[in-house]
């Protein structure tokens, strides 16, 4: 890894299990640094790419007891609902399970660096804010890296001089394999039910999101977003918790679409094309305050604000085809996200569908008047037809997004809708690697009508 000390991990030995993109990066940026690792995968073909790249294979279970550390994927359960079987064997024996922005932290302190670290975790918006604090900060002229969930494997960023910030996009499957991190600055934006099969419930999801702010000391800047109960319950136990929201007056909050705060104007969000509805100006709320705690000026916010171009697979407008746009939300992968998504459009045509969360669809009733018509796909579309037989909504159950897109083009033309909303409120992989391989293809599919970017 650029930068960091090749013996500040000597003597320490690893198991790394899981090896998709954070494993990787994790082998590679622990041997880097002096650590013996072992690497495993249940499946054979990751097996394989492993061990080409010169790393130790083999099932690590047996003597997990030797091991400093398991580095477990975030994807695989060490609990709930059923702990993976290296995991279980770790946990007898006591031996740490962690996540790689926990070595990163130790790898940044163990190399003398003083850098800060930003946590930004909730159920929806973590990617957007991570990216638009990023975006602010490289524009105000502060050394930052952003990574972990979002982008980047957090063992694959580089080390990082004294003045540096670490943005980091924590999932609650990251924050409860922390042991050390203190993040200088955190934030959670919001809370809704989701990923219940590895928490058991909302107490245990909360907790784990809670984590953000473990260790956290005075001068820390902890950033709570008031628009939901669990943000208002966690900011009166939180001490010193900055208050954000989109549509109620906080300590940085959202007014007939100025972001404000105690001083005044921040920033027109109206000028913010990649920032639309409310649950975006809480987010840029949330990255205003963190960006001014790390010593950005208002100007600085202002500008980051305006010039930030969005992230893909979030209402990204990827075609305009006879004047119906085609817009990829593929990461609204539950139905709060994919609410915030329909409240910022008057009636779409809407694709969605997949594998549905905890609840499916049945938050959206005061939402679902706006859709002219329902393409759905997936495992569980029978589930969201249901729903939204009930409320009198207009459906269609069609196997995939290759039916989907043109049909949803056909319906936009013969009802006079002129959007079409991919915001599935599921996850994607009945069908589809993942949200990024969904929201390509629907893209891709789009563009085939004949359209423009």
């Amino acid at each position: 890894m650029s930068g960091f000390s090749s013996t500040v991990f000597a003597a320490r030995r690893f198991a790394v299990v899981g090896l998709g993109r954070a494993g990787l990066a994790a082998l590679r940026a622990l041997s880097g640094m002096g650590a013996t690792v072992v690497a495993w995968d249940d499946a054979p073909y990751a097996r394989e790419a492993a061990a080409r790249e010169g790393f130790v294979v083999q099932d690590p279970a047996a003597d997990i007891g030797d091991f400093d550390a398991l580095v477990l994927s975030p994807g695989i359960a060490h609990m709930l609902p059923v702990p993976h079987r290296i995991a279980a064997a770790a946990r007898a024996a006591r031996r740490p399970i962690l996540t790689d922005a926990e070595l990163l932290y130790q790898a940044v302190r163990g190399s003398g660096s003083a850098a800060r670290f930003v946590g930004v975790t909730g159920t929806n918006g973590k990617s957007t804010t991570t990216a638009l604090l990023a975006h602010i900060l490289t524009g105000a002229g502060i050394t930052c890296a952003a990574g972990a969930n979002l982008g980047p494997a957090a063992l694959s960023l580089p080390l990082l001089p004294d003045g540096g910030v670490y943005v980091l996009e924590m999932s609650s499957y990251m924050l409860e394999r922390l042991a050390t991190l203190r993040f200088d600055a955190a934030c959670l934006l919001n809370l809704s039910p989701d990923h219940l099969d590895r928490h058991g419930d909302m107490d245990g999801y909360l907790a784990a999101k809670r984590q953000v702010f473990a260790r956290q000391q005075d001068g820390d800047v902890a950033v709570v977003g008031i628009d939901d109960a669990y943000g208002v319950a966690v900011a009166a136990s939180t001490p010193h918790a900055i208050r954000v929201s989109g549509r109620a007056r906080a300590d940085v909050w959202c007014d007939g679409g100025m972001l404000r705060d105690g001083s005044g104007i921040l920033a027109d969000l109206g000028a913010a094309h990649a920032l639309p509805g409310e649950h975006n100006a809480q987010n840029a709320a949330a990255a205003a305050a963190l960006a001014l705690a790390l010593g950005a000026s208002r100007k600085d916010v202002a500008h980051g604000m305006i010039s930030f171009p969005g992230l893909a697979h979030r209402q990204e407008l990827v075609a305009t085809v006879d004047g119906v746009r085609f817009v990829n939300d593929s990461k609204a992968t539950n139905a709060d996200a994919a609410g915030r998504a329909l409240a910022c459009y008057g009636r779409v045509i809407w694709i969605a569908g997949g594998i549905a969360k905890s609840g499916g669809i049945d938050t959206l009733d005061g939402l679902l008047g706006r859709v002219g018509e329902a393409l759905l796909i997936g495992r569980d579309a029978g589930v969201f037809a249901a729903t939204l037989q009930a409320h009198g909504v207009s459906y269609r159950i069609v196997e995939a997004l290759e039916q989907a897109v043109p049909a949803a083009l056909s319906a936009a033309k013969a009802t006079g809708v002129d959007t079409v909303l991919l915001s599935p409120a599921c996850a994607s992989f009945d069908q589809f690697s993942g949200f990024e391989a969904r929201g390509a293809r629907f893209a891709e599919l789009a563009r085939a009508l004949g359209g423009t970017r």
